[in-house]
């Protein structure tokens, strides 16, 4: 372990627990703006990828505790750690967002702009879904059992493609509007077809592994 993976994990922990204040203290009484405030937020950990040079230092020391973490501040929690209604009382869907960007980071270090789709796919995307359906969303519709909305699956469509081109942007890696606009319809789709909670682990873990086969033909 060298300092940019030090500096990468203090980064990581010092942002993480910064939310995690904002969304249980600040935002404590608007429950559903606070669990999404966190869902989205987290996203932002695209931009301290940078500082790592190892991807077991990334995978398994910054990604991986969260696995852990966030399960013991869940509901299933045996600690009984927080309250079903907190921002943290999340079911599992925080513990599959940390095991998917274990994966992620572990599997593509050196493509950082590909994690970065994923974690935007599912942050982001996934997250303005959820605020516009709830707030705007008049077209229902029921899958598997979740009711979705058009325009939350709009919503993520667009925030997507905005937030990967930003990602993409920032890695100076080359942009291409058909294939994020490909892999935003996909991760729509694939959000609209998961139960709730799962979708953390297959929107960002399609996203990226779409996005890898659609840039580098493999």
């Amino acid at each position: 372990m060298v300092s940019g993976d030090i500096a990468g994990l203090i980064t990581v922990y010092v942002y993480v627990i910064i939310l995690l204040f904002l969304s249980e203290k600040v935002l404590k009484k608007y429950p559903l703006i606070s669990r999404k405030f966190l869902h989205i937020m987290v996203g932002n950990i695209f931009f301290i990828l940078p500082l790592f040079d190892h991807a077991w230092v990334m995978a398994f020391v910054a990604a991986a505790p969260f696995i852990v973490l966030t399960f013991l501040v869940s509901p299933h929690s045996p600690l009984k750690l927080v309250s079903g209604t907190s921002a943290a009382g999340h079911g599992m869907g925080l513990v599959y967002y940390a095991i998917s960007w274990t994966i992620l980071a572990y599997v593509f270090f050196d493509r950082p702009e590909v994690i970065a789709v994923g974690i935007v796919a599912m942050s982001y995307g996934d997250g303005f879904a959820s605020l516009v359906g709830s707030r705007y969303g008049k077209r229902k519709y029921d899958i598997c059992g979740d009711v979705k909305s058009v325009e939350g699956s709009l919503a993520m469509m667009v925030m997507t493609v905005i937030v990967s081109a930003v990602a993409l942007i920032y890695y100076g890696a080359p942009i291409s509007i058909p294939v994020i606009g490909i892999v935003a319809v996909a991760s729509a789709v694939v959000e609209a077809l998961t139960p709730m909670g799962l979708d953390n682990l297959s929107v960002s873990l399609s996203a990226a592994f779409l996005y890898y086969a659609l840039t580098y033909g493999v």
